[in-house]
């Protein structure tokens, strides 16, 4: 997965910064980012606080993470069935 140029940080600043009344265009203008990112910045992280933006991200992480041991666990299971059976 790609990294982000943007932190939470500053996302959470520039979502602020659309509240209180800046243009999409002029914020996509200033940042280098589309409409479309902001927008999807704003469905994301809309209304949170930096610290929440934070702890969704390190959420995000340990969820991808626990879905790869369970995908191995899963295939640990099925090697072992397959053995079982042929035996």
């Amino acid at each position: 997965m790609r990294k982000s140029r943007f932190t939470e940080e500053k996302i959470v600043k520039i979502l602020n910064e659309l509240e209180h009344g800046a243009k999409p265009d002029e914020l996509s203008r200033r940042h280098g980012v589309s409409k479309n990112t902001l927008y999807r910045w704003k469905a994301k992280y809309g209304g949170m606080q930096v610290a929440d933006a934070r702890r969704l991200k390190q959420l995000e992480e340990e969820n991808r993470r626990l879905k790869r041991v369970v995908a191995d666990q899963a295939l640990n299971v099925q090697v072992l069935q397959d053995l079982l059976g042929k035996g």
